[in-house]
């Protein structure tokens, strides 16, 4: 892997960025308005002391000033997929959907043993490994080669093919990364174990105020060892679809009378009373309300209600799902070991008998040699990169009302990756069960505003539907 910090290093950018956060650090005590005091902060070293002192009496809102963006190459998905759960880190990243893989190499990991130790047989394993994942590359190759799209060929890419990220974090987001990466639960991994090394020796020179915090900090290996305890490990099995598991009672009722308490400044109690007169005055009031706040710029009153969802996922398709920052989403750990058996066929390559034959070939291939490697005592941490993106999973998320909107919005689009689309459908139908008034603004907006914004790149649906509106 290759890591580099893009700009902010040269030496005018690096006294300039630490003059920043000590100015911040400086401002709430110090006398003058913020231009004066950071004409004061005009000496690197004072700067850079100030700053270390402050954030060791635990005042790190400081650092926050300080925004670092990094150049991540051959790192994996395994790395790709652990930071990008970093809610406050944002993220660019190469597109399978778009870009043919095949040559895009892959990670050869130093075989351990279940001690964590070098294996004993450690260069014929990766001979083997290296044999192995050729044929999965060759395979997803010749899958793409017979005219299936390389957004579904991925589907039989091996977790260890090289991505490439631009990755933007501020300072306080990058120490938390640095610990949990080099001292935390993944730590065990050695390729994650290496990354967060790697932006440790950046840090030492370009944000050298981080040191004390992440050298004595203490890491955690014990997260789920008390729930191992006490409880036996179920079968891992997939659901079948988004199954709607909790939500806010009255959604519709909820946000509307938010949306009066907002704006009156009234109780509660008094708004439900305000709604129910409202709504004798004229019967449509909710729902015209509701589509007044579903248009608004700032759409507060949504945020006051919340959805949670157990969804079933691959690992393919799974960033589609996490690079939507402003949800409480839960994926389960890359180890223990997952069944290796729940995974996902796409219809395109199902539609061909001779590479759904190959496919599955392929995917039983690579459990053969993942169950080689297992019984050869090799280290779990490092069997990871076995999985396949058509393995399937099931993660956890609470979304409120108003990043539900934006979500489904963008994923129940016709231009939206087939799964993530059928899950966003899915999603939105089950809400509109339960709060019909919010359900009517989920969708893609061509559906719903009538709208589309794709450009050049719309699919034409949006045409048919107002045409359709006016012939009614």
């Amino acid at each position: 892997m290759k890591i580099e910090l893009i700009g902010g290093y040269e030496k005018n950018e690096l006294e300039t960025r630490i003059q920043k956060v000590a100015a911040a650090g400086k401002l709430s005590r110090f006398p003058g308005n913020v231009f004066e005091v950071l004409d004061s902060c005009n000496d690197y070293e004072k700067n850079l002391k100030l700053v270390k002192r402050i954030i060791g009496m635990g005042h790190k809102s400081i650092i926050e000033h300080d925004y670092l963006v990094f150049a991540l190459c051959d790192v994996t998905p395994i790395v790709e997929q652990t930071i990008i759960g970093n809610r406050l880190t944002s993220f660019t990243i190469k597109s399978r959907r778009e870009v043919d893989f095949r040559n895009a190499g892959f990670y050869v990991p130093e075989f351990r043993n279940k001690d964590l130790q070098p294996h004993e047989k450690n260069e014929d394993l990766k001979e083997k490994y290296i044999s192995h994942m050729k044929y999965l590359f060759n395979t997803y190759g010749d899958i793409a080669d017979a005219g299936i799209n390389v957004e579904d060929a991925r589907f039989i890419l091996p977790y260890s093919f090289h991505a490439n990220i631009i990755m933007g974090l501020n300072a306080r987001e990058l120490e938390k990364m640095i610990i949990y990466l080099t001292r935390g639960q993944v730590s065990e991994i050695a390729e994650l174990k290496e990354f967060g090394e790697n932006l440790y020796r950046l840090v030492k020179d370009y944000a050298p105020y981080l040191i004390d915090g992440i050298e004595t900090a203490n890491g955690s290996n014990t997260q789920f060892e008390y729930m191992e305890s006490i409880i036996e490990r179920p079968e891992i099995k997939i659901i079948d679809k988004p199954q709607l598991i909790s939500y806010t009672p009255d959604a519709d009722d909820v946000i509307l009378k938010s949306s009066i308490m907002y704006h009156f400044q009234c109780s509660e109690k008094e708004a439900e009373n305000l709604l129910e007169n409202a709504t004798k005055k004229d019967s449509d009031y909710k729902a015209k309300s509701m589509n007044i706040i579903l248009h608004k710029e700032e759409r507060r009153e949504l945020e006051q209600v919340s959805f949670t969802f157990q969804i079933p996922i691959s690992l393919s398709i799974l960033t589609h799902l996490t690079r939507h920052r402003m949800h409480s989403l839960l994926v389960p750990e890359f180890l223990p070991m997952w069944n290796m058996n729940n995974y996902v066929i796409p219809a395109t390559i199902k539609a061909v008998p001779e590479l759904e034959k190959a496919f599955i070939t392929a995917h039983d291939e690579n459990i053969k040699m993942f169950e080689e490697f297992k019984n050869a005592g090799v280290a779990e941490e490092d069997l990871i990169y076995f999985y396949l993106g058509c393995q399937m999973l099931n993660v956890t998320t609470t979304m409120n009302g108003r990043t539900l909107q934006w979500i489904l919005r963008l994923r129940c689009c016709n231009k939206a990756q087939w799964q993530i689309r059928a899950i966003a459908k899915e999603i939105a139908k089950q809400v509109q069960e339960v709060s019909p008034l919010l359900g009517k603004g989920l969708g893609a907006t061509c559906m719903t505003d009538l709208v589309c914004y794709e450009g050049k790149e719309c699919c034409g649906l949006v045409d048919k539907l107002i045409e359709a509106q006016k012939n009614k």
